[in-house]
């Protein structure tokens, strides 16, 4: 993920963490919209706010605004799921592949890549997910299109999408290269593709109110500095050490503003680097959905709408030919709860030729996630499971 630039701290007083966090709650069901928020960063208002017609009102305030395609999947080839009739969820597990665009302020179409690169598999009973990130640096062979013009060429993974959307072909050029580059990585085929750009989730975190999350190793960010006991954004290069008036993020759990809570999900200044990014990316999404099944929030039409409003025009979608308001409906099963954090390469860099290489226990664990025995192979493999706490807040 990547923050907005134009992020504004304002004139608020530098702090580290603080907190001791809050007292554990009893596990409860998220709403299906909260649910929804979670795994695909898209909320849907459709359980505790009333009746049939409050359903309708916000199922179409969140997919008015999705853009939507079937260039991605059904044009690439043998990418969708074969065992799925069209147009229709299948009954089986799901594969969801999620690409968080980096865009920087005053970027246009065809300069963006994908640096969160998302692997969501939905168990048979869509009740639970599992969510896998693949290191934006992993060196991997980027298909040929030849329908593109793009050559066959072998680079960091999240270039596909950007050589995708380049010549005027947008996101549904950069998805589909991109899906294609992961599955020639993965092998897995999948039953959804959706592009999210994360500065949209600015306009979420806004209408929430910001989240609460945990800092578990304290970091620093290179995009922020502290002048004068004031946070500041910093211009220009994007530092490899230290700076003497970095903002740092110290240990312990607190409640973040939206700007502080997009920066935390990008810090990766530590010995575990671009995986510490995964974690956080995680964490911020598991906390959203919690914040947005909070009776703050369930007990206001108001800013359930607005978040919804906000979600929608952050995101783009191919869903396999299903109807976009029928594809939420068939995941109602899915709660924040039920979201497992897994980690590749151990959870640490993983050095390969001019980048990242996938281990032999991450191959295995995409062959076991495209055979659809993913749950089996974490039995087998616990230690891929992310069960330090972090991954939730």
């Amino acid at each position: 993920m990547r923050g907005d630039h134009d992020a504004r701290p304002g004139r608020r007083k530098a702090q580290g963490g603080g907190g001791t966090g809050k007292k554990k709650s009893k596990r409860h069901k998220a709403p299906l919209w909260a649910k929804l928020l979670t795994t695909f960063g898209v909320i849907m208002a459709l359980v505790g706010v009333g009746g049939l017609v409050s359903v309708k009102y916000f199922l179409g305030q969140l997919t008015s605004n999705i853009q939507t395609t079937s260039s991605v999947l059904s044009a690439s080839g043998g990418l969708g799921n074969t065992n799925a009739k069209a147009g229709q969820l299948p009954k089986g597990a799901m594969n969801m592949l999620l690409l968080g665009l980096d865009t920087r302020t005053g970027w246009g179409d065809g300069e963006s890549r994908s640096d969160t690169i998302l692997i969501l598999h939905i168990t048979a009973s869509h009740d639970k997910a599992y969510m896998i990130s693949i290191p934006r640096d992993t060196v991997a062979k980027i298909p040929a299109d030849e329908a593109m013009g793009v050559p066959e060429q072998r680079t960091k993974i999240n270039a596909a999408y950007l050589f995708g959307s380049q010549g005027g072909r947008g996101w549904q050029g950069g998805a589909k290269l991109a899906t294609k580059a992961i599955h020639e990585l993965t092998g897995i085929e999948f039953d959804g593709v959706m592009v999210i750009d994360f500065n949209g989730f600015k306009g979420i975190l806004e209408a929430m109110g910001g989240v609460h999350l945990c800092i578990d190793k304290e970091m620093w960010s290179s995009h922020y500095l502290v002048k004068n006991g004031k946070i500041e954004y910093a211009h220009g290069a994007d530092p490899k050490s230290k700076p003497r008036d970095a903002l740092v993020f110290k240990k312990g759990c607190r409640n973040m503003q939206p700007w502080e809570a997009l920066e935390f999900s990008r810090l990766r200044h530590s010995t575990n680097g671009d995986y510490d990014r995964q974690r956080h990316q995680q964490q911020l999404l598991r906390a959203m959905a919690k914040k947005a099944s909070s009776a703050g929030i369930m007990g206001n039409p108001s800013k359930v709408a607005k978040i919804l409003a906000a979600a929608g025009k952050s995101l783009k979608m191919d869903t396999n030919g299903v109807p976009v308001d029928n594809f939420i409906f068939g995941l109602k099963g899915l709660a924040a709860g039920d979201l497992i954090p897994i980690k590749t390469n151990g959870g640490t860099f993983n050095g390969g030729d001019g980048g990242e290489a996938i281990s032999d226990d991450t191959r295995a664990l995409f062959e076991a996630t495209s055979a659809d025995k993913l749950p089996e192979f974490l039995l087998r493999h616990p230690e891929n499971v992310i069960t330090d706490g972090s991954a939730a807040s």
